[in-house]
């Protein structure tokens, strides 16, 4: 289930990526799939261990072009283990949300981001967001949970300013490059799920609803094309992740 659109990014083979917050790798193993060299950053050891685990296993199978690469980094993002313009790509997808210090955070993005590099980040639509929270406390009341709700302006404008100077003077700001809306199925689904309990997932509609998105997500003959159509018609209504792609100044 991917959120970033790769050819938007301008993702390319042989380009190094960082996949910033990469859990449980989706979006790390179709970047390196397409050719790229990749690492994988999370704090989470057990899910970088899985994450390496297929790593390995998609070159053996021979899934992935000659020559790219890929490795799992614990880290914290907050103080991000790399060198300064590090990455051609970068990708952040719905880790934002779970930071207190999320403008610190996009600093040590841009930092280790390249000139002319390119950065995708997605968190969760203000919208279907608002609608959770309203639906049900123990959706975001939860260790790790959200702690915030994006406009698209607010982050628009701190990931723009993320790459001025800290001491006041001008300086190159991040290049905002377009806004996309993903996973239109979703937002009913956790909808559903918030009004009967978010850990119900026994409840008979929660069930039902969700055979629908795995149905999906594994593309059954038949129901991929009913599903990918109706997402696709939802997406710009109530997509549940919000997506923005910027490019910092060469």
């Amino acid at each position: 289930m991917l959120t970033v659109d790769f050819d938007r990014l301008g993702l390319r083979p042989g380009d190094r990526v960082l996949d910033m917050g990469a859990g449980a790798g989706r979006h790390s193993f179709e970047m390196y799939r397409r050719g790229a060299d990749v690492i994988a950053l999370d704090q989470d050891a057990d899910e970088l261990s899985g994450v390496r685990d297929l790593f390995v296993a998609m070159k053996e199978a021979g899934e992935v072009p000659e020559g790219a690469e890929a490795d799992v980094k614990e880290g914290d993002a907050l103080a991000l283990p790399f060198a300064d313009g590090e990455f051609d790509r970068i990708v952040c997808a719905e880790v934002l949300e779970h930071i207190a210090a999320d403008v610190e955070a996009i600093k040590e993005l841009v930092r280790v981001l390249r000139p002319g590099g390119t950065m995708a980040i997605t968190v969760p639509r203000w919208l279907p967001e608002v609608i959770n929270w309203k639906l049900s406390a123990d959706y975001h009341n939860a260790p790790g949970g959200h702690i915030r709700i994006y406009t698209d302006h607010e982050l628009i404008d701190k990931v723009t300013k993320a790459g001025r100077p800290n001491d006041g003077t001008d300086g190159d700001a991040m290049i905002f490059e377009g806004k996309d809306y993903a996973h239109g199925l979703h937002s009913p689904y956790w909808w559903l799920k918030c009004a009967v309990g978010v850990n119900n997932d026994k409840h008979p509609l929660v069930k039902a609803y969700h055979h629908v998105l795995v149905w999906d997500i594994m593309k059954t003959k038949g129901w991929s094309t009913l599903t990918r159509g109706a997402e696709k018609a939802l997406n710009p209504v109530i997509g549940k992740s919000m997506v923005l792609y910027f490019r910092k100044p060469a």
